[in-house]
């Protein structure tokens, strides 16, 4: 049995993976063999602004994270704070928002992360991939429409 640490660590997520996530530093050294995709999109905050963001495609991560200068860009403001493990046990606490998130798939409104410095890389999570209505295909590295049920 695997005993993962109590102690939250404030830390850059950059420094370590997030659940999921191969590696973002190794996404940085170019690593792209390693199936690590990314998506362009635009995130709106509540007053309009918006900003380009090129995403990780992070199917392990609950939550997308936006890196501090985007979401201070667009006029976010923290709703309330969470603790997350990341893939080594560590535990963080950061700050979550939501915005208006709009890729080429379509457009929803989806919760964030808030970044703190040195978390560089923005992640796309699965709830906003969810609420998008689209899924990632890790063998083709694409996103498609969901087969949703109601049932």
């Amino acid at each position: 049995m695997l005993a993962l640490p109590d102690r939250v660590v404030d830390t850059p997520l950059s420094d370590r993976c997030m659940v999921g996530v191969v590696a973002t530093v190794a996404a940085r050294r170019g690593c792209e063999q390693l199936g690590i995709s990314y998506v362009t999109g635009t995130v709106r905050g509540p007053a309009g602004k918006q900003e380009a963001v090129e995403f990780l495609i992070d199917s392990g991560a609950m939550y997308s994270l936006l890196p501090e200068p985007v979401w201070q860009a667009i006029g976010l403001v923290a709703d309330r704070e969470m603790d997350f493990s990341l893939a080594d046990g560590t535990k963080v606490t950061r700050s979550v928002s939501e915005c208006h998130l709009t890729l080429p798939q379509g457009a929803a409104h989806t919760p964030v992360i808030l970044g703190k410095p040195g978390d560089d890389q923005p992640l796309l999570g699965v709830v906003a991939l969810e609420n998008l209505g689209l899924v990632f295909d890790p063998f083709r590295r694409v996103l498609h429409p969901m087969r949703a049920l109601l049932i």
